[in-house]
C-alpha cells in the first residue's frame, strides 16, 4: 500500500501583510572549504565565509533560502571536477545559479571573504615565513529583460604594512640640525649626516585595501593587487625578524615616510601601470587606514573612480 504524499503549502509564496520590495534577502556567515587551482603550483585551500542574497518582490512573503545552499553546493561540487582559478569566478557562478533557482528574483549577490597565506622572507637574514592576507570577492548578477543574465565581478585584498609620519620626521630633522650646530659641527657635515641617516618619527600600522569591479572575462591578478598594496606603504612588515632584519625594516620605513594620502595615490599610480589590460569602465576602490601610535584616532584616505578617469588624471598631471 502506497502512503499518500504530503503536500506542504509554500508559505514563502504567500502575499505579505506589508507588500514592499526588499533589496536583499538571504544568508550570512556561511562557511565553506574552497580549493583554488593554480597552474604548475599546488592548489590553495581556503576556509571562506559567504554572504548570499537575492532581491524579493512585494508579492512574496519570503525567499526560499534553502535554494541558496543548493546553488552554492552545486557550484562547489562542480568545482571539484573542473578547475577553479579565480575566486571571483566562483562567486560569478553562484550568483548566476541563484537567479536560475529563484525565478522571482531579478538580482543576486554573492560575497566571499578568506584568509590567504603568502610566503615571505626576512630582508636581511632571508629566513622564510608566512603572512596572512585578507582577500575578498563579490559577484552581482542581474536578470535582463530578454532573459539573459549580466554579471559584475569584484576582486580585492587588504594588506597590513607600516608607515612613517613625514611631518614628525621633519620636526625631528630640524631639532637634530639645531643640536648638531650647537655642538659645533659644520653645516656641510650636518647636512651630509641628515641626508644619510633618517630621523626618528612615529609609526603607524597601515591597512591598504584595493578592489576592482569588472564585467565579462577580464582577468585581475590577486597577487598583483597584494604586491601593489605592500609597495605603497613606507615598508612591508614580516612576521619573523632577527635584529638585522628589524634594523632594515625600520630604516627602510624611515627613508620612505608617507602620509595616508600618499599611500592611496601610490596605489592609484601602480594600478594604472600594472593593469593596462583592464578596461576604462572598471570601478576601482582604494583605501588606506593608518592606526595612529600617538593619537587615539586613525587616519583614513580613499579614492573611488573608474579606471579610465584615473588614467586620464595621472597622464595629464
Amino acid at each position: 500500500m502506497e502512503l499518500p504524499i504530503a503536500q506542504f503549502p509554500d508559505v514563502q509564496a504567500n502575499r505579505p501583510k506589508i507588500p514592499i520590495n526588499l533589496t536583499r534577502v538571504g544568508v550570512t556567515g556561511v562557511k565553506k572549504l574552497v580549493e583554488i587551482k593554480r597552474k604548475d603550483k599546488r592548489p590553495i585551500v581556503l576556509i571562506s565565509t559567504f554572504e548570499i542574497f537575492v532581491d524579493l518582490p512585494s508579492d512574496r512573503k519570503g525567499a526560499n533560502l534553502s535554494r541558496n545552499f543548493e546553488a552554492m553546493d552545486e557550484v562547489l561540487e562542480k568545482a571539484i571536477n573542473l578547475p577553479v582559478y579565480e575566486i571571483e569566478e566562483l562567486c560569478n557562478d553562484v550568483a548566476k545559479s541563484l537567479l536560475r533557482r529563484h525565478e522571482y528574483a531579478t538580482r543576486s549577490e554573492v560575497r566571499m571573504k578568506s584568509e590567504y597565506v603568502v610566503k615571505r622572507e626576512a630582508p636581511s637574514t632571508k629566513m622564510k615565513c608566512q603572512e596572512v592576507v585578507d582577500i575578498f570577492a563579490e559577484a552581482t548578477a542581474t536578470r535582463l529583460e530578454e532573459g539573459e543574465i549580466a554579471v559584475k565581478k569584484l576582486i580585492g585584498a587588504e594588506v597590513v604594512g607600516m608607515t612613517a609620519c613625514p611631518c614628525a620626521q621633519e620636526i625631528m630633522r630640524d631639532n637634530a640640525k639645531t643640536a648638531l650646530r650647537e655642538l659645533g659641527v659644520d653645516l656641510e657635515t650636518v647636512m651630509n649626516f641628515l641626508n644619510k641617516v633618517p630621523m626618528a618619527t612615529h609609526n603607524q600600522r597601515g591597512r591598504g585595501i584595493i578592489s576592482l569591479e569588472v564585467s565579462g572575462d577580464v582577468d585581475v591578478s590577486l597577487e598583483t593587487i597584494i604586491k601593489i598594496i605592500e609597495s605603497s606603504m613606507s615598508s612591508s612588515i614580516v612576521e619573523l625578524l632577527k635584529r638585522s632584519d628589524e634594523a632594515m625594516v625600520v630604516e627602510r620605513a624611515h627613508q620612505n615616510p608617507k602620509f595616508v594620502e600618499d599611500c592611496v595615490r601610490t596605489m592609484a599610480q601602480n594600478i594604472v601601470s600594472e593593469f593596462t589590460h583592464v578596461p576604462d569602465s572598471a570601478l576601482v576602490t582604494i583605501k588606506q587606514i593608518n592606526e595612529e601610535s600617538i593619537h587615539r584616532h586613525n587616519a583614513f584616505a580613499e579614492r573611488v573612480a573608474l579606471l579610465g578617469d584615473l588614467r586620464d588624471e595621472i597622464k595629464n598631471n
